[in-house]
């Protein structure tokens, strides 16, 4: 009931917002095209930030198995796309999330999900980054995380310093990602390939 609540709540700020902005746009008449733009925008804002309404628990819904393996474990090129949180502009990347079991792994596609709770957020890169890699190492124990995120920003591309090519790099890496200098190299020459 109370996200229902909530969720509503979003959509009506929002849809006055957007109707807000489009009226006080210079010279803006409001075009035919432009009437519903409101509650579609609010629509798709509210898709866009449905992180903040997913819990982590259901979302891995006992995906977590008993396993020997011990080697790296590698998911690369997960399609990401999330909103800056300080332009509400998209940034759209790929994210590559590996990690070690320690007697557990997860189900393949649970991490793609982990992905998106967290991307369907309001973000900056290095937070979402590490939240990916954090949640990883709180749901499996394993004995380390290794996650990169690169991903081009439309709040850098389309407005400011307006520079087209240009990729930022995040990681974060845990446990004997971090600690061992040939774990991490391994991890690195993985993403190479």
């Amino acid at each position: 009931m109370i996200l229902i609540g909530c969720r509503k709540k979003i959509l009506i700020g929002s849809r006055k917002l957007t109707g807000n902005c489009l009226k006080a746009s210079a010279k803006m008449r409001i075009a035919k095209g432009l009437r519903r733009t409101p509650d579609r925008a609010a629509r798709a804002f509210e898709f866009l930030t449905q992180g903040y309404r997913q819990d982590l628990e259901e979302i891995i819904n006992d995906a977590v198995f008993a396993s020997d393996a011990s080697e790296i474990i590698l998911v690369k090129d997960i399609e990401l796309y999330s909103l800056c949180e300080h332009h509400l502009l998209p940034f759209i990347g790929r994210a590559h999330v590996a990690y070690i079991p320690n007697g557990k792994v997860i189900g393949l596609s649970k991490v793609a999900r982990i992905v998106d709770v967290f991307a369907r957020r309001l973000q900056i890169q290095e937070n979402l980054t590490t939240q990916i890699a954090e949640s990883l190492m709180e749901c499996l124990e394993p004995s380390g995380v290794a996650v990169v995120v690169e991903a081009k920003h439309l709040c850098m591309m389309m407005r400011g310093v307006e520079k087209q090519n240009s990729v930022m790099k995040t990681s974060c890496l845990l446990g004997v990602f971090k600690d061992d200098a040939r774990t991490r190299s391994e991890f690195l020459s993985l993403l190479k390939d």
